[in-house]
């Protein structure tokens, strides 16, 4: 056998381990590329509902949003209705109740010092910018 011979022999041996090499990482890519086409349909398979799914709820979710927008549309109705009846009821009866009132205790006071001695007169106070006045001690009134 010449030197010629044991190359090709060498030659042809690495190609058919090349070849065998390649024939099994071609076969494993095939199984691969078979299991990821199978994964993806089951994926969509599971998507296509889900996603029909989402869409309803979003639906749903907008009427109720409609819904609660129209009560609260409704709620500030009603409070502006009722800001603007308290302020009518304020100015309509408030002055006259309030003159009521101030004319009831002025005539409970003047009846109740009636027997009493008339009030003395408090002693004016003075404000002196910059110190601090001690209050002033008043008699306690009897009643």
């Amino acid at each position: 056998m010449t030197g010629g011979e044991v190359a090709g022999i060498l030659v042809a041996v690495f190609w058919a381990i090349l070849v065998s090499f390649l024939a099994v990482v071609l076969v494993r890519l095939a199984q691969t590329l078979r299991a990821t086409t199978e994964l993806v349909a089951d994926v969509t398979e599971q998507a296509v509902p889900l996603l029909a799914d989402a869409s309803a709820t979003v639906r749903s979710a907008q009427a109720q949003l409609d819904r609660v927008d129209a009560i609260a549309s409704d709620v500030q109705e009603v409070t502006s209705n009722a800001s603007a009846l308290s302020t009518t009821v304020a100015s309509t009866f408030g002055g006259p109740l309030v003159k009521v009132a101030a004319f009831g205790y002025g005539v409970r006071r003047a009846l109740s010092r009636k027997g009493e001695e008339a009030p003395a007169a408090e002693p004016r106070r003075t404000v002196v910018v910059g110190r601090s006045v001690p209050p002033i001690r008043r008699k306690k009134r009897k009643g």
